[in-house]
C-alpha cells in the first residue's frame, strides 16, 4: 500500500474562495484537511508558494483511439492531459470503428484501463438506428449527436430521427450543432477557394444557430437534459440567454474560440487554425467570453482533436479540421487570471466544479474529505512558452505555439498518485473509469 502524501500549506481553491490548509492523501482519497502532523505522512510536498486546485475535467476530447492512433492515442492523450493539470476526460465516439454499441464501449474502456494515466469515460455515439444501445449502455457521460457534417455513420440530421432520440430516454444528450444544408450550400460557393480564412464562411454562424435552435426546441419539448458542445457564435449566446431556463440545458466553450480570432489566425496558421465549428472574428470571441463570465456558458472544454503536420499540410478544402488543446487549456486560463480578466475561483468553477456538476460525476471536482485525490498544484508565478516539439501530445504542435503564459501546473495527482512532476510523467500510474451518478 502506498504511503500517505501530505501537502503542507496549500492554498486550496474552490469557486467559493481560497483556504490555506494541509491536505492528507491516503488510499487514493483526501483523508484529512486542516493542520496535520507531518508524522502521518510518508511523503511531504511543500506547497507554500503554490495553489492547490481540484483536477480539471475536460468534458470533450478526441484521443483518436481506436483506429486513428497515428494522430493520438489514449496513452499520449492522457499524458498530455496530466501535463496540463487535467485528471479526467470524456472522449468522443467518432473513432474507427465508431463507438455506437455497448460492446464497442466496453472495448474502449478495457483499452483505457491499460493505457490511461488519468481518469476516463466515453460518450456513446448516436446513429439513426441505435436508440436501444443509447439507452442500455452503462455508466457513460451521455449520448453524442453530430447534427451536422460528421464522418462515418454518426450524422443524425433528420428532424424525425432527432425527435425520436430526444423523446425516448432520459440520458444527457450532447450535440455538435451545425446545420448540414447550410454548410453544404456554403461549401459550394467556396469550392475553388484556397484561402483558409474562408473556413469560417463555409460554416457560417447561421448554421450553428439553426442547429442549436432545433436542439433546444427538442429539449424543451421533452424536458430532456441537453448539453451544447463548443459554442462559437454571439447569436447562440444571445439565444441561450433567453431559452436556457426552459429546460435542463447547459453549454461549453473552448479557449481557442475566445483567445484566437479571424482573419488573423488563418493568415498566421492556415490549416492549423481550422476546426469545426470554426474560429470566428473578435465580435464572436468577445461574446463567448462575456457569456462564460455571465454564466450563460457553463464550462470550458477543449475539443482536443489533433492531426499530423502531414495532414495539415494539405490545401484548403482537403486539410482536416481540428487542433490539440488538452495540454494548454489550464495554463491559458491561469494566464488570464493573472491578467485580472477572471479569478482563480472562476477557473476552478469553469474547469473543475461545473463539469462535475453538469455530468453528475461522483467524488471529484472539489477538495473535500473523502473525495478522490485528483489534484493539481499550480505555480501562478511560473512563466513558460508553449512550444511545438516540446509537448506530450503525439502530434506535438499547438495553435498557441510561441505564446508565453504565466501560471502553470507543476504537480498533477491522480487517485492519490503523483503522475506529473518536474516536467515528467510516471507511466506506472493508471487512471480509473469515471463514475457517473445518474447513468
Amino acid at each position: 500500500m502506498k504511503a500517505p502524501i501530505l501537502i503542507k500549506n496549500a492554498r486550496c481553491v474552490s469557486s467559493q474562495g481560497i483556504v490555506q490548509q494541509d491536505v492528507l492523501i491516503e488510499d487514493g482519497k483526501i483523508a484529512q484537511l486542516g493542520q496535520i502532523n507531518t508524522e502521518l505522512a510518508g511523503e511531504i510536498i511543500d506547497a507554500s508558494n503554490l495553489f492547490l486546485l481540484p483536477g480539471v475535467l475536460d468534458p470533450q476530447v478526441h484521443f483518436r483511439d481506436p483506429g486513428l492512433t497515428w494522430k493520438e492515442d489514449l496513452r499520449t492523450g492522457s499524458m498530455a492531459a496530466a501535463a496540463g493539470g487535467v485528471t479526467s476526460f470524456f472522449d468522443m465516439p467518432n473513432t474507427k470503428p465508431s463507438t455506437i454499441t455497448s460492446a464497442a464501449m466496453a472495448e474502449r474502456k478495457r483499452g483505457a484501463a491499460e493505457k490511461c494515466v488519468v481518469n476516463y469515460n466515453f460518450f456513446i455515439g448516436a446513429t439513426d438506428a441505435n436508440l436501444q444501445e443509447l439507452n442500455a449502455v452503462k455508466n457513460v457521460p451521455g449520448i453524442k449527436i453530430f447534427m451536422g457534417s460528421s464522418t462515418g455513420d454518426l450524422l443524425v440530421s433528420d428532424v424525425q430521427d432527432l425527435d425520436h432520440i430526444f423523446g425516448h430516454g432520459s440520458r444527457l444528450i450532447a450535440v455538435h450543432a451545425e446545420d448540414d444544408d447550410i454548410i453544404n450550400a456554403a461549401r459550394e460557393i467556396y469550392k475553388n477557394s484556397k484561402d483558409f480564412n474562408h473556413h469560417q464562411f463555409v460554416r457560417p454562424p447561421d448554421a450553428a444557430l439553426k442547429s442549436t435552435t432545433l436542439a433546444v426546441e427538442l429539449a424543451i419539448k421533452y424536458q430532456r437534459r441537453l448539453h451544447i458542445l463548443h459554442l462559437t457564435t454571439k447569436d447562440e449566446v444571445q439565444y441561450l440567454e433567453i431559452q436556457k431556463g426552459k429546460a435542463p440545458i447547459s453549454a461549453e466553450v473552448c479557449p481557442q474560440h475566445f483567445l484566437l480570432s479571424a482573419p488573423f489566425v488563418y493568415k498566421k496558421l492556415g490549416a492549423y487554425a481550422q476546426m469545426n465549428p470554426p474560429i470566428r472574428n473578435m465580435e464572436h470571441g468577445e461574446a463567448l467570453w462575456n457569456g462564460l463570465v455571465n454564466g450563460v456558458i457553463d464550462c470550458i472544454a477543449t475539443d482536443h482533436a489533433p492531426h499530423t503536420h502531414e495532414e495539415k499540410a494539405q490545401s484548403f478544402g482537403k486539410a482536416p479540421s481540428g487542433m490539440p488543446g488538452v495540454e494548454t487549456s489550464l495554463p491559458l486560463m491561469l494566464d488570464r487570471a493573472n491578467r485580472g480578466m477572471c479569478t482563480l475561483e472562476n477557473v476552478v468553477n469553469w474547469m473543475c466544479e461545473k463539469p462535475v456538476e453538469l455530468y453528475q460525476v461522483k467524488n471529484k471536482g472539489f477538495i473535500r474529505d473523502g473525495f478522490d485525490a485528483d489534484l493539481v498544484l499550480v505555480d501562478m508565478q511560473k512563466q513558460k512558452m508553449i512550444e511545438n516539439g516540446k509537448l506530450f501530445t503525439k502530434v506535438n504542435w499547438s495553435p498557441f505555439n510561441g505564446w508565453t503564459t504565466q501560471g502553470w501546473p507543476v504537480t498533477t495527482i491522480v487517485n492519490g498518485h503523483i503522475v506529473f512532476q518536474d516536467g515528467g510523467i510516471d507511466e506506472s500510474v493508471k487512471g480509473q473509469e469515471i463514475q457517473i451518478g445518474s447513468s
